[in-house]
């Protein structure tokens, strides 16, 4: 049944460059945004890109979130650690805290956590990663939104903490007939095909679905929209976006926003 269109945001991974080593093409996406997922360090990112990073966000009125991750620089936050409850909780609110410690020096307040890469995806199967992640903003802020995929572990225990949800939905990646996203591991999980990743994109906004990689037809919530910054095409895609969104008449606002109008909240 399709649905009302509404509103949407736009979100992508930015401040993943770390020392010489450049990634991504932050200053041309940020202005196509309405939020970012900042890295804080454990996968990308340093003190100095953070602190640019907010800057930048800032100046482009770019709602700001931490991106926190495995402690995984090597493998870019995407290899599941054999962690303990214990160490993903604390390892968490080490980088939320950090980003935030930024976001202060710039006047800016956080929005959202969103996890990053291996334990996104762990944590939505895994029940006490799940909860770990929850337990860690809701002891630093629990006004923070957890961003995460509906009908997950992670949104499970995210509700359970108390937390507000943002659901999301990513346009450049395959699903499973669970909804949940395709390993990276197996062929065909990442999309190249700008036509096929924007199709995907508004049929989950207007539709409330997903074709899953085995032609399931999955139902889907999403507050906002997820293109990953690394990409290379990544500029002129979320440029696309946003422009075949806007013809079909879905406005482009910052999560908190698009929540707030889902749940009736202010």
């Amino acid at each position: 049944m399709k649905r009302t269109m509404r509103a949407i945001d736009l979100n992508a991974d930015l401040g993943e460059s770390y020392g010489n080593f450049m990634v991504g093409h932050d200053a041309e996406l940020i202005p196509l945004l309405t939020s970012a997922h900042l890295a804080c360090g454990f996968h990308g990112g340093d003190p100095r890109v953070m602190d640019r990073t907010v800057r930048a966000c800032r100046s482009a009125g770019v709602a700001v979130g931490a991106h926190p991750s495995f402690p995984d620089l090597v493998g870019f936050g995407r290899r599941v650690l054999d962690a303990t409850g214990e160490e993903v909780e604390t390892d968490v609110l080490y980088q939320v805290a950090a980003l935030d410690g930024f976001c202060r020096r710039h006047g800016v307040t956080m929005q959202h956590v969103k996890p990053h890469g291996a334990l996104y995806n762990h944590a939505n199967r895994t029940p006490e990663v799940a909860k770990a992640i929850a337990a860690a903003i809701a002891s630093y802020d629990a006004r923070l939104l957890l961003v995460c995929q509906f009908d997950t572990e992670l949104a499970r225990a995210g509700i359970a903490a108390g937390l507000t949800l943002a659901f999301e939905g990513f346009v450049d990646r395959a699903y499973n007939s669970d909804g949940t996203l395709v390993s990276r591991s197996i062929e065909g999980s990442v999309y190249h095909d700008p036509g096929r990743a924007l199709e995907q994109a508004l049929g989950m906004v207007t539709q409330g679905t997903v074709v899953a990689i085995d032609g399931t037809l999955v139902d889907v919530e999403v507050d906002t929209l997820c293109a990953h910054g690394d990409n290379p095409e990544a500029v002129e895609f979320m440029a696309a976006l946003r422009n075949r969104l806007t013809e079909a008449g879905v406005a482009l606002k910052p999560m908190r926003d698009v929540v707030a109008t889902r749940t009736g909240g202010a």
